[in-house]
Formats: C-alpha cells, structure tokens, sequence
C-alpha cells in the first residue's frame, strides 16, 4: 500500500490540479501502515494525512486553499497580540492517538493558555468537500473547538464533553456563532478580514479596529 501511493505521488497522477484539493481514499490501511507512510512523506512537503479506524486519506492542498489558511493564521495572530491573549501556533503539526485510531494534520492549530499535547483550537480550511469527517478525528483527539473556513464565510464547533448525545450527528460537537476558547473574537470582523480582497489592507484594518475595541473596553 505504501509503495502504491507513494508511486501515485511520485508519477503525479493523483495531485494535479491547480485550484481544488485532490485526495486519495484508501481503506485497510493498518496504524504500523498509517505510520510508516508519515516517515515516508517527511521530505515530501505538500501531502496532508488523516487517518481514522483504517481509511487513510491524503489530500494535496490548492494555491487558494493554503492562501486562506496562510491569511487566518496572519490575522488572529494579530488578534492574540493585540488582546494580550497567550497562545501556542502548532501549524500543520500531526497530531494521532494509537489508542483512539486517529490522526490529522488541520490546517492551522493553537493551544490557548498552555501548551497541550493537542491543540485546543484546529482550523480547517475547505475547498471541496468529501472524504473523512474532520470533526470525527477531533473528537477521537478531544480538540475543543473546530473552525471551517468554506465558501468565504466560518462555522465553528466547540465540544460538549458533557452532553455528547445531543450532537450525534457532530461528533459530540455543537454549532456556536462565536468562540468560547476567544470570547472577545468578533468573528464577524474576521470573516469581513478574509473576504477583503487585499491581504495586507485586511490585516491592518483588522488591527485597527482592535485596537478601537481594546481601547473602548
């Protein structure tokens, strides 16, 4: 199996478009598999992998996709400076727990507070949709709180630990219109941040107006 994929990679079959994120679907993939296949990539920069309960999925991200995660990263960034808010980047950092059959490597990730072994917010940016559910992999991780990014707007999750019944269909996780990790985020700034056409004018219209805010509080 290894050798397979690696050869798709290899001759360029698989990952060939410019603006969509082509994956690869394998199932029966064994962990001792999943993680020797990690070894392998370490020196090819550009494959994500998520692994869950033996289906491996490996996705080649877009030009637009890695442009919406680069720009995330870039503005709540300002957004922890500017609140003095104390936090841990982890990146595209892998993240697996034998014992829970999963592992992913999200697209930005941050440990608030303290560092942790996982991260307490990942974020996910989305250009086509399908293969294995993300909030399914956090969940086995207990990564409090998920972020998609897709078709310019955001939909965050934050797991209920609690009542995890209630949210079957979510993996234990519940649909919230702001953060609970980043209480004082105006997530409708941010989105308004990510849809300005103009990276470097975004971000320091979203820095002023922060300022304004932490100002008036």
């Amino acid at each position: 199996m290894i050798t397979t994929v690696l050869d798709i990679i290899s001759d360029k079959q698989l990952f060939h478009s410019e603006d969509s994120e082509d994956r690869y679907l394998t199932n029966s993939v064994t962990w001792e598999q999943y993680e020797a296949l990690l070894s392998e990539l370490e020196d090819a920069p550009g494959f994500r992998l998520t692994y869950l309960d033996g289906v491996l999925e490996i996705v080649s991200p877009s030009r637009r996709h890695e442009t919406g995660k680069t720009r995330i990263g870039t503005l709540l960034e300002i957004f922890f400076e500017e609140t003095n808010t104390e936090y841990f980047p982890l990146g595209s950092t892998t993240f697996r727990a034998q014992t829970q059959r999963g592992g992913t490597e999200p697209d930005e990730s941050y440990c608030i507070g303290t560092e942790k072994e996982f991260p307490d917010l990942a974020i996910e940016v989305i250009v086509t949709s399908g293969g294995i559910n993300r909030l399914q992999v956090y969940n086995r991780l207990n990564v409090k709180e998920v972020w998609f990014w897709q078709d310019s707007c955001f939909t965050l999750y934050h797991l209920r630990e609690e009542t995890p019944a209630d949210f079957l269909e979510t993996y234990g996780y519940e649909p919230v219109s702001h953060s609970e990790l980043l209480p004082s985020l105006d997530v409708a700034l941010l989105t308004e941040s990510m849809q300005h056409p103009t990276s470097l004018l975004a971000a320091k219209e979203f820095r002023k107006r922060l300022q304004e805010t932490v100002k008036g509080a």
